[in-house]
């Protein structure tokens, strides 16, 4: 999973990739910044995994990962090509939006919606430069007779009406066909989006009372997005503590999760993730899928030899398995299920593929 941390200069985005991801990148005026994105990875917390390594004791202990970019802002009529491009690589955004006031900083108080929407325009305003392009040249293609480059140019004419009335492209009504034409079409806004409401210390302790964290969550609702409170700066901070000081902290904000663990578990739901397991003393193991992936494909994640040689997958269900206490006792109880390649994989699926190429 690869998520863009995108948004205006100065909201608190290199902060937030800091605290995610341990990195120690340059915070500070955008005029400075660097022009390339900083990139890190972080391990997804799961306590189920972390169950399993204590009942085998393995050698080795792989988390699933997930790879975070932190896009440099985009200024309101700013030249963005770079940045754009980097946001074309992303499976989802996450859009850090200013709800903290910072009198050294900025010059205006924070206005969450005014800002959220401010940055939409400029993803909606080079999505209108691509499908302008595309539409040029499905209407020269058109000439020819083809029924399909009339029917792309019909359906870029009415994208481009829709963008102009500042909607994104995802609340569009794609048809099938639409979808196969608009493959690979480098659009900025169908990208699923999480807005990251970055609050101070004072803010995050009274969500219901602050002004900007309430009007961004009902901007995002009627766009059918998810909104997430974070106070990027001091989950920077207890990012450098250990455990225990950082639960302590933690608990002085009411919090009873990360920043971190919040953001991956809105991510999966956002993009149908789900994360199979394998266990065994030489290493725990989750893997990251699309949810209804079939068994053959899933064990494609580990390798393609095994998707090539599927002969079934041997299964046990985490929270049965915890239940029971170990794999005997499960199976005795029935609990442990031979799956072919039909099977859908399921959430916390402890998995043994058999195989034979």
């Amino acid at each position: 999973m690869k998520l863009g941390i995108v948004g205006l200069p100065n909201v608190g985005k290199t902060t937030l990739f800091n605290a995610l991801t341990g990195s120690k990148a340059e915070t500070g005026s955008y005029t400075n910044a660097a022009a390339k994105p900083n990139i890190g990875t972080a391990k997804v917390p799961d306590e189920r995994l972390d169950w399993l390594a204590e009942y085998y004791h393995p050698k080795k202990y792989t988390p699933a990962t997930i790879e975070f970019v932190d896009v440099p802002g985009v200024a309101p009529g700013g030249k963005g090509r770079e940045v754009f491009q980097a946001i074309r690589m992303m499976d989802a955004l996450v859009e850090v939006v200013r709800c903290f006031d910072d009198d050294s900083v900025f010059l205006e108080k924070a206005d969450a919606v005014r800002d959220a929407e401010s940055f939409d325009l400029e993803l909606i305003l080079a999505d209108i430069e691509i499908v302008e392009r595309r539409l040029e040249r499905a209407k020269k293609n058109a000439k020819s007779g083809d029924k399909k480059y009339k029917r792309e140019a019909e359906m870029c004419q009415a994208l481009i009406e829709h963008l102009e009335s500042e909607k994104p492209a995802r609340d569009f009504a794609f048809t099938d066909e639409d979808r196969d034409i608009l493959v690979d079409g480098g659009l900025l806004t169908v990208k699923p989006i999480i807005y990251a409401a970055n609050l101070d210390e004072d803010g995050m302790s009274d969500l219901d009372g602050n002004q900007n964290f309430q009007a961004l969550k009902a901007f995002a609702a009627a766009r059918g997005a998810a909104v997430l409170p974070v106070a990027a700066k001091f989950e920077e901070d207890i990012a450098e503590l250990d455990a225990d000081e950082a639960q302590m902290f933690m608990e002085d904000l009411g919090l009873t999760e990360t920043g971190l663990d919040r953001l991956i578990r809105t991510s999966y739901d956002l993009l149908g993730y789900i994360s199979f397991l394998t266990a065994g003393e030489d290493d725990v193991h989750a893997w990251t899928i699309v949810r209804g992936t079939k068994a053959p494909r899933a064990a494609g994640k580990i390798h393609t030899d095994i998707e090539r040689g599927f002969i079934r997958a041997e299964i046990v269900a985490f929270e049965d398995l915890k239940t029971c206490g170990t794999m005997a006792a499960a199976k005795e109880k029935g609990l442990f299920r031979l799956e072919g390649k039909d099977y859908v994989m399921q959430d916390g699926d402890v998995t043994m593929f058999r195989f034979n190429i």
